[in-house]
């Protein structure tokens, strides 16, 4: 089943670990598509940024784990890197900067989902429908 929501990567790291940080729109919404056996859409660079920021000590997870989980569970799907991505990241040039950014909001805009993240950068652009 094609997924309807993406999830930012803090959203992905907080719904495992700590779901009361998510907003009330986003825990909503994440409910719903599970109670109707839905999947919802990770980007594939949002594994990077994982690692990242776990090497930068910004989160603190298992990876290993984090990883099985998002692997095992039918609750998610990983949407790869594709070349309509990457164009559509080129598309979406300076209007954000952070190149995972860039890239989570494009891969959102090509598979036409939308975005639960609390990044207002991302908010503000309006070049991608949100759950905030």
């Amino acid at each position: 089943m094609k997924p309807r929501l993406l999830l930012d990567t803090h959203v992905v790291v907080r719904w495992l670990y700590e779901p009361k940080k998510l907003s009330a729109d986003q825990r909503r919404s994440l409910n719903e598509a599970v109670n109707h056996g839905e999947c919802v859409g990770v980007s594939a660079f949002s594994l990077i940024e994982i690692v990242l920021l776990n090497e930068r000590q910004r989160i603190k997870v298992r990876l290993d784990r984090l990883f099985q989980e998002l692997n095992e569970n039918p609750a998610f799907q990983i949407l790869p890197l594709t070349t309509a991505i990457a164009c559509e990241m080129a598309e979406i040039g300076d209007a954000l900067r952070d190149p995972a950014d860039r890239m989570i909001v494009a891969t959102a805009r090509v598979h036409r989902l939308r975005l639960l993240t609390a990044d207002q950068r991302i908010i503000a652009s309006n070049l991608v429908a949100v759950v905030e």
